[in-house]
């Protein structure tokens, strides 16, 4: 019964087919976007064919105009640039306190980084968020701190409510704006000016060049203050001490070293074979050789081993002051770990004695040492 019921349906579809296939064109096409129609809906009723990806020369043009519009709405800025931007600088320079830095949106966002570039060149500051400081985080600013305030349309209504506050405080405060004549502008003891000619975003909406504006303004600010307290590398490797040049800057070479109790050491007058020996149970491709009063005056390395097997030199009867390097390049204890890994690398040396003021051998170490260490 079930294949007579089959048989049945199959017939009436091939019937069904055969009149569509000799019905006229219109028929044709009004089954066929009715067949469009139910597949689309069947497979996802809730959403239509997606919108086909963007034009890929479209997509560079769009990009290379925003890096167009960005990077003019900076080199703007350099052009304005003059007595209020060098105010705003002595006026952070002359006061005892911290720079607190504030806003909102994005313009917080910018300002939070702002505040961490202060910190690490020298110049203490810290964030504070707009809304947060009209809730008690007022409290953290004092009549020595400089407050800087970064809005674009300088009416922010979070910042406005917080001015009076900070002003009678006695703090200074000097804002970044896009507007010179906005109310946060007028209230300030200095106005450093971030305007912009237009934004990045195709609907001149979204935050893009204006807010690109204010951080390269406020990196010329960290940066012409770094100048002016006369921060160099060794201070800023003090503050970064879990970084890489934290660690290429503050490492020395008594960090990393072998002490000279660890470290296999031969005097002139023994064969090849005692500091072949030597070598192999301190473990570093060499042996220093030193004299009686245990000052370097020469290396033996793994290196120096090839080149008199090349020249067919027979390790078994060979001293070793016929094949050692005299004089070897060496470095002090309190030089730093990159000065080391400086001069190996130019000599294109894998070890590194270390030698005392008073000439003796104080240690030594490899590229594997410092590279351990991570100075390299």
């Amino acid at each position: 019964m079930e294949c007579a019921r089959c048989g049945g349906r199959l017939a009436r579809l091939l019937y069904f087919a055969a009149s569509i296939c000799t019905a006229g064109p219109a028929v044709r096409r009004r089954f066929s976007g009715c067949l469009v129609r139910q597949s689309v809906t069947a497979s996802n009723p809730m959403n239509p064919v997606p919108p086909a990806l963007p034009d890929e020369t479209r997509c560079v043009a769009l990009a290379r105009r925003v890096l167009h519009i960005e990077a003019a709405a900076v080199a703007a800025l350099a052009e304005r640039l003059g007595a209020d931007f060098e105010r705003a600088v002595q006026l952070i320079l002359q006061r005892r306190g911290r720079v607190i830095v504030t806003g909102i949106g994005k313009s917080g966002h910018i300002a939070r980084k702002l505040a961490a570039t202060l910190a690490s060149t020298g110049t203490p500051a810290y964030f504070v968020h707009a809304a947060e400081a009209a809730h008690g985080d007022l409290g953290m600013i004092t009549a020595e701190d400089v407050v800087i305030a970064l809005s674009n349309s300088g009416a922010s209504e979070e910042l406005l409510t917080i001015v009076p506050l900070v002003k009678r405080q006695g703090a200074k405060l000097i804002s970044m704006t896009g507007k010179p004549d906005s109310p946060l502008a007028r209230e300030a003891d200095v106005h450093l000016d971030a305007a912009v000619s237009e934004e990045a975003c195709p609907l001149n909406l979204a935050p893009t060049a204006s807010t690109t504006a204010a951080l390269a303004l406020g990196d010329a600010l960290a940066v012409a203050l770094l100048d002016a307290r006369g921060f160099g590398a060794d201070d800023f490797a003090r503050s970064h001490p879990g970084g890489s040049l934290g660690r290429r800057l503050l490492t020395h070479v008594s960090d990393v070293m072998r002490g000279a109790d660890r470290v296999p050491q031969v005097p002139e007058t023994v064969p090849m074979t005692s500091a072949l020996l030597e070598m192999t149970r301190g473990g570093m491709g060499m042996t220093a050789v030193v004299d009686a009063r245990g000052a370097p005056i020469g290396i033996f390395t793994d290196g120096d081993l090839r080149r008199a097997l090349e020249r067919g030199c027979d390790a078994r009867t060979a001293a070793l002051a016929e094949v050692m390097t005299r004089a070897p390049r060496s470095i002090d204890p309190d030089a730093l770990a990159v000065e080391a890994a400086e001069i190996m690398e130019r000599l294109r040396i894998s070890q590194l004695l270390v030698v005392d003021a008073d000439g003796t051998l104080a240690g030594a170490l490899t590229t594997h040492d410092l590279m351990l260490a991570k100075v390299i």
